[in-house]
């Protein structure tokens, strides 16, 4: 016998209800079907289940399409791993389809192209330079990008465009192709960099000139804001790879432009990284659409894996 004062519910009398009356969510309607071979990219994307990521996919898919044939902006916000893992060559591809009209960048990510287009090659070994301070001391990486920003805001330019003018002028032409910086300068796409002043290693150079830096930044902020603005209406935003810094930039600029007036509803924002942070979930996904309407849709995945099957996807749409 239990020793326990309270005893079991008893079951007995409970009302039940039958499944066709109840319903659900989920329908064999909504299953996912065998790829047929050589049924290609459009046939893999038919195939997926129209589920949860699955209906994600091709929501973002078609908003993106949507804001092509519209004219809508489509704004790539990139963190450095989507260059380093190769994706410039796909994302300059884009851009001269007309599925980027503005790029922009943090800090990491315009360094990691930066030496790209210098270099052919980027991302140091952290763990092997770090111990004797060699990490971020890159001669040419400092010296040519803190000469190109400082040239560039004595002109009144932001960083992104000075970075893409300053390459045009120094960089081999055997790297050119693999450059977002130089394809989109010489597209006249605009690029637009946002930095946190310590993060990045070209800050740590004798050549920094800080208040040219702090500048070219903030001018490419307000740029950004602009192209934001031109979001309204049936334009695209998408975050990819970056967990903070543009999660936060993007959300001020939201609100810089509402505050000054502009009308910003009915838009698409994504979020794509192989891990869901909390600022682009809230920042880029939720927080944008509060009485504003459209839709935000979060896509885990690698970027080495989910960009070139976006691009391929929106491609096999075209008409």
């Amino acid at each position: 016998m239990s020793r326990y004062e309270k005893q079991p519910l008893d079951f007995a009398k409970l009302k039940t209800v039958g499944l066709e009356y109840r319903g659900g969510k989920v329908k064999t309607a909504d299953f996912a079907y065998p790829y047929q071979k050589g049924a290609g990219i459009s046939g893999w994307l038919d195939s997926l289940p129209r589920i949860l990521a699955g209906d994600s996919f091709r929501a973002v898919l078609d908003a993106v399409a949507a804001a092509r044939a519209r004219r809508r902006a489509i704004v790539w916000g990139m963190g450095g791993h989507v260059i380093k893992c190769g994706l410039a060559p796909v994302l300059i591809d884009l851009m001269r389809r007309g599925y980027a009209t503005v790029f922009a960048m943090n800090g990491s990510a315009a360094i990691h192209d930066f030496e790209i287009a210098l270099a052919g090659h980027t991302s140091e070994y952290v763990e092997t330079a770090l111990p004797d301070g060699r990490f971020g001391a890159a001669e040419e990486t400092g010296r040519e990008m803190n000469s190109a920003i400082s040239g560039g805001a004595a002109e009144g330019l932001g960083m992104g465009e000075s970075l893409g003018r300053w390459l045009e002028l120094i960089a081999p032409a055997k790297h050119a192709a693999s450059s977002l910086l130089m394809q989109a300068y010489g597209n006249g796409t605009p690029v637009t960099v946002h930095v946190a002043i310590g993060t990045d290693t070209p800050h740590m150079h004798p050549a920094l000139d800080a208040a040219a830096l702090g500048s070219a930044s903030h001018r490419d902020f307000r740029l950004l804001a602009a192209h934001v603005a031109d979001l309204n209406d049936g334009g695209v935003y998408l975050n990819v790879g970056s967990a903070v810094v543009l999660p936060e930039v993007f959300l001020k600029a939201v609100s810089s432009v509402r505050n000054l007036g502009h009308p910003l509803a009915d838009f698409t924002t994504a979020n794509l990284d192989f891990f869901q942070h909390y600022r682009p979930r809230v920042n880029v996904v939720q927080r944008p659409h509060a009485g504003a309407g459209g839709a935000g849709y979060a896509i885990t995945g690698h970027h080495e894996l989910m960009i070139p099957l976006l691009a391929a996807a929106l491609i096999e749409k075209e008409a």
